[in-house]
This record gives structure tokens, C-alpha cells and sequence, in this order.
């Protein structure tokens, strides 16, 4: 077993590490969690980084009534899978947003007409960003 001293966050830690190898029959075993070390430790002059607010989603001018569907996620849009005046079915694919190296197929909430395509293939979105308005 072999003990190191780590610092996190300005916080030093004893922390006993056991090294496991292939041909050891003995059973593992978890450490319970790391105790902080009993040593004096000199706290950081640096002030804590307040977290920064989320801008709105940009804001895009729909037909009144229409349903917009926004995007559930940042990422790339990969595809546009529908023009303005095309008719939709529920469950249909609107849009393909590539987010996470994940492809998220984004679908039609109910049956409508495209009235509006707020976004293109590459453009960058944020969460909540209108992709597509059905009518």
C-alpha cells in the first residue's frame, strides 16, 4: 500500500492507495473517503469565481399561434430536414442536432405546417434557441 498527499483546492489529503495487479488473488477492497491531513494548510488569497449567468435564447420573430420547437441542448445542427410550407407529422424529424458527439434526432411535437426554419445546417445552438415553427 502506498500513502500519498494530494492538495485539492488548497486542502492537502492523506490518501493510502493499493495497487492491484493482474496475477493478485486478494480480494479488492474501497477505501472509505479520503480524510483531510492534519497538517496546517494556508488558505488561498484568490476569491471564489462567481458563476456566470446564461444568456437568454435568442429571441426569433414567429406567426402567432404557431408552435415553436426549440432546441433541448447546445450543440451543431447536422441536418434540416424540412422547408417552410412543408406538412408534418407527430414523431417526424425536423432537425438533427449533434451534441456530445451524439446525434439527437429533433422531432415534430403534433401535426403541423413548417412556417418558419430559424436555423441551418452548422449553425451553433443553445438550449431553448427556436429551430423550427409549425403552424
Amino acid at each position: 500500500m502506498k500513502k500519498f498527499r494530494i492538495s485539492v483546492n488548497g486542502k492537502s489529503y492523506d490518501v493510502e492507495v493499493e495497487e492491484i495487479g493482474a496475477q493478485s488473488s486478494a480480494p479488492v477492497y474501497t477505501a472509505p473517503a479520503a480524510k483531510p491531513a492534519q497538517t496546517s494548510t494556508v488558505a488561498s488569497a484568490q476569491p471564489e469565481t462567481e458563476k456566470k449567468p446564461q444568456p437568454a435564447p435568442k429571441s426569433v420573430s414567429s406567426p402567432a399561434g404557431s408552435t415553436v420547437v426549440a432546441a433541448p441542448m447546445p450543440g451543431t445542427i447536422m441536418s434540416v430536414n424540412v422547408s417552410v410550407g412543408d406538412t408534418v407529422k407527430k414523431g417526424q424529424v425536423l432537425v438533427i442536432l449533434e451534441a456530445m458527439k451524439m446525434e439527437n434526432e429533433i422531432m415534430a411535437p403534433s401535426d403541423g405546417k413548417v412556417v418558419a426554419v430559424n436555423t441551418s445546417k452548422g449553425a451553433t445552438v443553445n438550449t431553448g434557441d427556436a429551430l423550427v415553427s409549425l403552424g
